[in-house]
């Protein structure tokens, strides 16, 4: 084997390939087809592609398809506390020795082709889930979709989630552009669902084009909710008083409900999933950093929100949770993302930011963060700081009972804070 150590495989495929991000199925797929992997995945197969929602998608469709006793596996991107996280079998990581023997595996296949750090983690999701005889996976598209290395594998279900401006620079700048993109995933003949009630029309003719059956909320399924319940239906099922599922949000139920959709064309091509495994997987859906409240004598919420549309899905949930304190936050992101739109969605319910640089070549200082977020808030309302870890403990300092810190901006942002509260920090592997 080239490594022993899960760290080390890692390290070395950082900076394995000349590029970290590089679109394209060709490298990927003649490595996949030399290991003798199809295309068609041997168990049935969800893809999820979007801007915003695909994590919490993918945790709802996992929880719910975990609840009807099937063996699900997931494979999402980034991870926040162990690389692990990425792949995982009703809902436990697979093991370092496992992803390592998946990499060697891999390794021996490519000889000469060379992979980026994504195609391999996507690569030995695949390989392990292929050797663990699972009965579905529930697939999360890393950028875009058309050209992604999960676009390798047909799906037998493609979920689109709802798409905002965010990877312009590989995507295009406007959401046709964006939408035609994560329309890749659609597979021919085979439903696709769309989390939004006005999804781009590069989606929707797509899917004509395929001959593909599209069900777009608001249109092919309605949910409606009171302050305790909500019920779904479709032009074939109906379920009445579901619980409100267990992440925090209303936006949440947009997410959920073409989940319930999702479900539901899953059970037409023959899975059982009754309406006890709908309301079990809604009551029991975790999933880190999605407005993750840790409480205490000052709440702490941790959220990797890095775009507009997902800022003002905080804007709604922060005036929602107000109490009588004040909300600081803590904010540190990458160059690629638009900083100045998300102080825009959060000026007014923000009263001090503080402002911490990430490391790495995409990492953006609190400086050049600064250069943007004050002329929008406000000089006296900016305090920059070199790391999170700095940010975080000046913001514990100011703030008093009863006062909340929002720690976002991003998965290292999120990360770097929850390895600073003792109650989050799991033991962390070499791997982290």
């Amino acid at each position: 084997m080239r490594f022993s150590s899960l760290s080390q495989w890692l390290q070395w495929q950082e900076n394995l390939h000349f590029t970290e991000i590089d679109p394209g199925l060709d490298r990927v797929g003649e490595v996949w087809q030399r290991m003798g992997g199809q295309t068609k995945l041997p168990f049935k197969t969800v893809t999820v592609a979007g801007t915003n929602g695909k994590g919490s998608s993918v945790a709802i469709t996992a929880s719910i398809l975990l609840a009807a006793g099937y063996r699900t596996a997931t494979y999402t991107s980034p991870h926040l506390l162990r690389y692990n996280e990425r792949m995982a079998i009703n809902g436990q990581p697979c093991d370092d020795d496992a992803i390592c023997a998946a990499f060697e595996r891999i390794d021996q296949a490519r000889e000469d082709v060379s992979l980026t750090y994504f195609e391999f983690a996507t690569l030995a999701a695949a390989d392990l889930f292929c050797r663990q005889d699972v009965d579905i996976a529930i697939l999360e598209v890393g950028m875009g979709g058309r050209l992604d290395a999960v676009n390798l594998f047909d799906t037998d279900v493609a979920l689109i989630t709802p798409i905002g401006l965010d990877h312009t620079t590989w995507l295009g700048d406007n959401r046709e552009a964006i939408g035609r993109e994560k329309a890749g995933i659609i597979r021919a003949a085979t439903p696709v669902v769309c989390s939004e009630v006005s999804p781009p029309h590069t989606v929707l003719d797509y899917a004509s084009r395929l001959n593909s059956p599209c069900f777009v909320s608001g249109k092919d399924f309605n949910y409606e909710t009171d302050s305790s319940h909500w019920s779904w239906r479709n032009a074939d099922t109906s379920y009445e008083s579901l619980p409100l599922p267990a992440l925090m949000g209303t936006y949440q139920l947009q997410n959920a409900a073409a989940v319930l959709q999702v479900c539901d064309l899953l059970s037409q091509q023959g899975l059982h999933i009754d309406q006890n495994a709908v309301e079990t997987g809604l009551k029991q859906v975790k999933l880190c950093g999605r407005f993750q409240v840790v409480p205490g004598a000052i709440t702490r919420i941790l959220d990797v929100t890095h775009n507009q549309q997902g800022a003002d899905n905080l804007r709604e949930l922060l005036a929602q949770t107000s109490g009588q304190g004040k909300t600081y936050a803590i904010l540190a992101m990458l160059k690629d993302k638009d900083s100045q739109a998300v102080a825009e969605a959060l000026v007014n319910v923000i009263d001090f930011w503080y402002l911490a640089g990430l490391d790495g070549i995409r990492g953006l200082s609190a400086e050049a963060l600064s250069e943007t977020l004050a002329p929008i808030v406000g000089d006296k309302k900016v305090g920059c700081y070199t790391h999170v870890a700095e940010a975080y403990h000046a913001a514990m300092a100011a703030a008093a009972t009863d006062d909340r810190i929002l720690i976002f901006g991003s998965f290292h942002t999120v990360e770097a804070a929850m390895k600073l509260m003792p109650e989050l920090a799991q033991p962390i592997s070499e791997a982290s």
